[in-house]
């Protein structure tokens, strides 16, 4: 129980974590255990994702009459915290934490009925098609095109770094359908029901860490309907500020998350030698850089519930967004470098096998050491991804600052 937390929380909270295990098989647990990124082994996590669902919990933040839980935001926390307390994966953001959310706001009633059950139940999985080998942070540049053709658009060009495309079963993307004025015109957002088309291509990329989490597509003369641009033609560049919104800031609390991880460097420290005779989790130095860490958490995690209770889309939204992006990005890569200085040596071995759920392969050295450099290679783009940390800045300048 938390410190004063009510009566009626402290019972949502027990109720919460005998679910979880009641219902987290081994497996689930594993890729749990076993993530190094912020998207977990995918099998796994859609697993966990249906369960959830079957409890009507899989997507705690939409508004109850589109399948969400109603629950306010300290509920949505407790969540949460009993999710990572347990080491049950988080779900994958693409569909319940994006996407949806786009489609509530922007969608009309046909494409709610369309999509929105299928995002929930996990029955579809939602690839996002932003960034292109040229269009990055500067995602206004984009080249991916969409000509009018009769009822139909007309796709050609490229997306880049699209997280698990070769799941997916559906994928939503920007692509420019006009020309004139600022590059932010000019720009439609569309929902992609049909990726077994022949002109679309999907080609892995190899990460860091050994794991194909990313893809190159390619669109070749590939055909879709009119109606699947979600909002108005050329006003895409709305839909994706939207999106992004909850991208950054709106899909989950990354001050839970931290916290675990915190913890496991704690427990680590406490096992590894300082080399003059004790442990790690008593050097002052080590200390000074944990408790710092910590409140950089606390700090995050009291401007999350502020965001989590504003209405997205707002004036104050989108630079708050923004604010969270730069702070959590920016803290799990101080996190993960705090992780690598305890862990040491033992963390350089390279054990893709280890890492892979039900391999049964058991890792050299310490369990808790076996993801750490995978998530520090991962979290070295955290400041990139989602848009840099300096255009983040670049907003608050502009919206806040002026």
């Amino acid at each position: 129980m938390a410190i004063h937390e009510p009566v009626e929380l402290n019972t949502f909270r027990h109720q919460i974590r005998e679910f979880i295990e009641q219902h987290a098989d081994d497996e689930i647990l594993e890729a749990g255990r076993k993530t190094t990124s912020f998207f977990p082994p995918f099998d796994q996590v859609m697993k966990w994702h249906r369960i959830l669902h079957s409890q009507g919990w899989s997507a705690i933040r939409w508004p109850e009459e589109y399948g969400g839980t109603g629950w306010d935001v300290a509920r949505q926390l407790i969540f949460e915290e009993e999710c990572r307390r347990a080491g049950v994966p988080l779900l994958l953001p693409q569909s319940i934490s994006m996407v949806g959310p786009a489609i509530i706001h922007y969608g009309t009633d046909e494409q709610k009925r369309k999509h929105l059950p299928g995002i929930l139940s996990g029955e579809n999985f939602w690839a996002q098609g932003y960034s292109e080998p040229n269009a990055g942070s500067d995602l206004a540049s984009l080249k991916c095109r969409a000509e009018r053709d009769g009822d139909h658009y007309v796709i050609n060009g490229s997306k880049t770094w699209t997280t698990y495309a070769y799941h997916a079963n559906r994928l939503f993307l920007l692509v420019r359908t006009g020309g004139a004025g600022k590059p932010q015109q000019g720009i439609s957002f569309f929902l992609i029901e049909d990726l077994t088309d022949p002109g679309i291509e999907i080609r892995p990329i190899i990460g860091l860490d050994g794991v194909p989490e990313q893809c190159d597509v390619f669109f070749t003369n590939v055909r879709v309907p009119v109606d699947c641009c979600l909002g108005e033609e050329n006003d895409g560049w709305s839909v994706a500020k939207y999106l992004l919104e909850h991208e950054r800031g709106g899909g989950t609390s990354f001050a839970t998350t931290f916290r675990h991880e915190l913890a496991t460097i704690r427990r680590l420290a406490g096992r590894t030698g300082d080399g003059f005779g004790g442990f790690l989790a008593d050097d002052p130095v080590f200390q000074d850089r944990y408790v710092r860490l910590h409140l950089e958490v606390d700090t995050l995690e009291a401007t999350e519930e502020v965001f989590a209770a504003m209405e997205k889309g707002s004036p104050e939204s989108g630079p708050m967004s923004s604010m969270i992006k730069i702070t959590s990005m920016e803290t799990i890569q101080r996190i993960t470098e705090l992780a690598i200085d305890v862990a040491g040596t033992p963390s350089l071995a390279l054990q893709l096998a280890a890492l892979t759920v039900a391999s049964g392969v058991e890792p050299i050295g310490d369990d808790d050491a076996v993801t750490l450099m995978p998530k520090y290679l991962n979290n070295r783009a955290a400041s990139i991804f989602g848009g840099s940390n300096e255009i983040q800045r670049n907003i608050i300048a502009k919206t806040l600052l002026r």
